[in-house]
């Protein structure tokens, strides 16, 4: 499936990627990459994606959901902001160049844009689990893209 969403004209403030956001995301990586656990009380991974442009890898921390067939969900949210995270572009450039790490554990993951029905789908068991994300798409008037991951067989 294609990943196609655009960017919206309103939103929340997307925040900076300044020296404390930093700091606080690589420290909150390395916590769930060694040991699992939480982010914003939701269950959380370090998604690792290839620069659509620079072919630099980059890191960071992003909520989860358990899919079918033992896929992740994740949501291409930005709190809320006009535009689409960083990394959603990187994914739509090299979807089969993603890795996800959560407990000790590293998987090569292919990724793919939900839509349709089974974006609606996948959207009302986000929003259920984490009612966060509605509020995060009544900032926006863009379209939040759902992302399944699924590993890559060996």
């Amino acid at each position: 499936m294609s990943f196609d969403t655009p960017n919206g004209t309103r939103g929340a403030r997307q925040p900076r990627a300044g020296r404390m956001m930093r700091w606080f995301n690589q420290r909150t990586m390395n916590r769930l990459g060694s040991k699992g656990g939480k982010f914003m009380g939701m269950d959380a991974l370090v998604l690792t994606t290839t620069g659509s442009k620079s072919g630099v890898e980059r890191s960071s921390p992003v909520a989860w959901f358990a899919g079918q067939d033992g896929s992740w969900l994740i949501v291409a949210s930005a709190g809320g902001a006009p535009r689409n995270p960083a990394w959603y572009y990187n994914i739509a450039a090299h979807p089969d160049r993603v890795q996800i790490e959560m407990a000790g554990r590293k998987v090569a993951v292919t990724a793919e844009q939900l839509h349709g029905a089974e974006r609606d789908e996948a959207w009302r068991q986000i929003t259920a689990a984490a009612p966060r994300f509605a509020g995060y798409a009544r900032k926006t008037d863009r379209e939040l893209p759902v992302i399944r991951l699924v590993a890559q067989s060996s």
